[in-house]
Order: structure tokens, then C-alpha cells, then sequence
């Protein structure tokens, strides 16, 4: 059987998660004996169709399989061209329609590896809970609306927070820049002193430590000391990043999401093997780091 050759198609380069999604990439293609392409989409859902469409429209470049990480749309027309192309195709933390349908014809496998995003917004109202307590103001930062990730990060966040806790949204874009950019652009206006914001919460840990960083460049020492005061808590939780800055108190939290490209990358190798379809939709359970209860130990500790 020839070399497995997979094309990974993320997001972004500059986002800490991303970066672990191509290094299980990489770890599950020497595993496997696999070879592997990633490219980087820099947040355009026109230049990661472009890209994609590139490696199917020509016989030469064609991979065996395709794993995706959608910017925007679950590319539902690149999905039928790949697999008419006899190309895999799995498609990475998004909740798209057609995958029953393309499944029916398909002779290569067709899938989808999701981390559970709501269950992620759940755990981070339970955060929210355990380190602010019933009621006061969180500053949060929204991933960009299309696709399904920040959606439903918010559901589960605003269904599990304490009802009288406010929310007060800023949008970015997964980046670090874009959680240094929103904060600077909120700081700047009169009425950002005004809701007494009790701690911040990023969609992911680069907008959260992006906030971080903008307060940390405050000059006026005074007002940059009690926004430092606040805890501030994110997502994905990559060891070496959001981890990591939970240890070195710069974040409170994170919530730890496992990276999932090498898991697709392993479905399409037994698929491969067995001649058999893997499951449709395969979800990943977060959790909490540090856990809940820990949380709240800490902050009755500081209560008390």
C-alpha cells in the first residue's frame, strides 16, 4: 500500500491552538509512516476554498485525504468535489449538513472530529461562577461569528453562568492582536469605567492573554494595577500556552480542548486499512483546568 498523503487545511498560524492542531498533525503522520502538507488559511474562507480547491483540481497534487478546519462554511461544494476526486474528507470543529448525503455515495471516508463547544461555553459559566460568584460584570471576547465555534461557545457559556452576572461582548478573531486590540479600543472609551467589570473571559487563551497584554501597556500605573487585579480566563488550554500561563498566574483559567487533527488523521488510516466508513461525527469532551471545585476553593480561601 503507498505512503498515506494527507493535506491539512487550519485557520490560522497565529493562534496557539492551531499550532497544536498541526503539531498532532505531524505527530500522528510519523505514527503512521503518513505524509503530511499543512496550510494556513490567515482567517479568509475565500483563500482556504482557493487553497483546497488547488490540491483537487489538479491530479498531481492530489492527497488521499483532506482534513479541514473550516473559517467560514463547511465548504459543502469542495466537500462533493474532493470525494468525486476520490479524496477523503473530514471536517474539523464544525456542525455541517451534508455529510449524511456525500456519505451515501462516497468510496472514501467522510467524517467530522468536533470538540463539544457547547459543553466548552458551559464549563466557562461554571468558571465564571466559581472565581466572580452570583453576580458582577465579565468583559468577554467573542470569536467572529461565522461558523459554529463561537456560537456555541457562547450558548453553553450564557446557559451555565449565574443569572445575575452580566456579560459585556467584544468580538475578535482567535488571535492575540485581535484580544490586545479589543481591549485597547473598549479602554479608550469614556463608559469602559463605568460597568465595573469584576473579570475577563476570552473564547479562546490568545484573545484572553491579548487582554492581558493590553492592560499590562496601561501608563497610568494605578488603573493598570486594578485591572491586573482581575482574574482573567480562557480556552483550548495547549499545554505549552494556556496551561502554562494558568501556572504562571497570568490567566486563572482555561478550559483544556484536545487537539483533534490526529485523531482524523488515524480515521482516515483505518478507514484506509479496513475499507470501512468511520463514524459521522466523533465528539471530544473538554474539562476544566484547574477543576471546578479547585476554583472554588481558591476563591473561599481568598474570601476568607
Amino acid at each position: 500500500m503507498e505512503k498515506l498523503n494527507i493535506v491539512v487545511s487550519l485557520i490560522t498560524e497565529q493562534n496557539d491552538y492551531q499550532r497544536e492542531q498541526a503539531a498532532s498533525a505531524q505527530a500522528a503522520a510519523a505514527k503512521l509512516g503518513a505524509s503530511v502538507q499543512i496550510i494556513y488559511a490567515n482567517n479568509d474562507a475565500v483563500q482556504q476554498t482557493q487553497q483546497i480547491l488547488k490540491f483537487i483540481q489538479e491530479p498531481s497534487k492530489r492527497p488521499d485525504g483532506i482534513v479541514v478546519e473550516p473559517v467560514g462554511t463547511g465548504m459543502p461544494q469542495v466537500a462533493k468535489a474532493a470525494v468525486a476526486a476520490g479524496i477523503a474528507w473530514g471536517v474539523i470543529n464544525a456542525r455541517v449538513d451534508y455529510l449524511p448525503e456525500l456519505r451515501q455515495r462516497a468510496l472514501v471516508p467522510v467524517f467530522s472530529v468536533v470538540s463539544d463547544h457547547e459543553e466548552i461555553g458551559r464549563i466557562q459559566g461554571q468558571q465564571i461562577a466559581a472565581i466572580l460568584g452570583e453576580e458582577g460584570c465579565v468583559l468577554y471576547l467573542e470569536g467572529p461569528g461565522v461558523g459554529d465555534v463561537a456560537r456555541l461557545r457562547t450558548k453553553g457559556m450564557m446557559s451555565s453562568k449565574p443569572h445575575k452576572v452580566s456579560i459585556k461582548t467584544l468580538k475578535g478573531d482567535w488571535t492575540q492582536r485581535s484580544g490586545y486590540n479589543a481591549i485597547r479600543s473598549w479602554l479608550a472609551l469614556s463608559t469602559s469605567r463605568e460597568l465595573h467589570v469584576g473579570m475577563v473571559a476570552g473564547q479562546n487563551d490568545d484573545m484572553a492573554i491579548g487582554a492581558r497584554h493590553a492592560f499590562e501597556e496601561l501608563t497610568d500605573t494605578k488603573e493598570r494595577d486594578e485591572w491586573l487585579k482581575l482574574p482573567i480566563i480562557g480556552c483550548d488550554g495547549v499545554p505549552k500556552a494556556g496551561q502554562s500561563w494558568v501556572r504562571q498566574g497570568r490567566l486563572a483559567a482555561t478550559i483544556f480542548s484536545p487537539p483533534l487533527i490526529g485523531d482524523a488523521i488515524h480515521l482516515i488510516a483505518n478507514s484506509r486499512h479496513t475499507g470501512t466508513q468511520p463514524e459521522e461525527r466523533t465528539s471530544v469532551a473538554p474539562s476544566s483546568f484547574p477543576a471546578i471545585q479547585e476554583l472554588k476553593r481558591t476563591r473561599s480561601a481568598a474570601a476568607g
